[in-house]
C-alpha cells in the first residue's frame, strides 16, 4: 500500500492518510488481519509529525475499520465491501430512481447535497 500526501490539498493530512486506507481496504488490497505500518514508520514515509498518522488511526479505528493493538499496531479488522459490488449497487439505486420518473437533475442534486 502506498500513501501519497498532497501537501496543498484543503483535506488535512490525517484526512488524505484515513482515506486511502479506506480505499486499500474498500479495493481488496487491505483486509481483514493486514497489519498496517507503524505511526512512526509512516510518519516517516510521508513525511509527517507521528501525530497524524495517530489521528489518521484512530479515525480508522473509531469507524470500525481497524483495532490498534499494543505491541502489534494498526491491524485490518474487516474488509469493506469491494469497490466494484459497491458500484453495482449503487447503479441499481440510479437505474430504481429513473423507473420512479427522477430526472438526471434531481439524482444530481440528491447526490450532491447529500456530499
Amino acid at each position: 500500500m502506498l500513501i501519497r500526501i498532497d501537501a496543498s490539498s484543503a483535506e488535512p493530512l490525517y484526512g488524505q492518510i484515513a482515506a486511502q486506507v479506506r480505499k486499500a481496504i474498500g479495493n481488496g488490497e487491505l483486509s481483514g488481519g493486514d497489519r498496517l505500518p507503524s505511526a512512526k514508520d509512516l510518519a516517516k514515509a510521508v513525511a509527517v509529525n507521528v501525530h497524524t498518522v495517530l489521528r489518521a488511526y484512530a479515525e480508522l479505528r473509531d469507524e470500525g475499520l481497524i483495532e490498534l493493538r499494543p505491541r502489534r499496531g494498526a491491524v485490518v479488522v474487516q474488509s469493506m465491501t469491494k469497490r466494484e459490488d459497491l458500484l453495482e449497487e449503487v447503479r441499481g439505486i440510479l437505474h430504481q430512481a429513473r423507473r420512479q420518473g427522477l430526472t438526471t437533475t434531481e439524482i444530481l442534486d440528491v447526490v450532491t447535497g447529500e456530499l
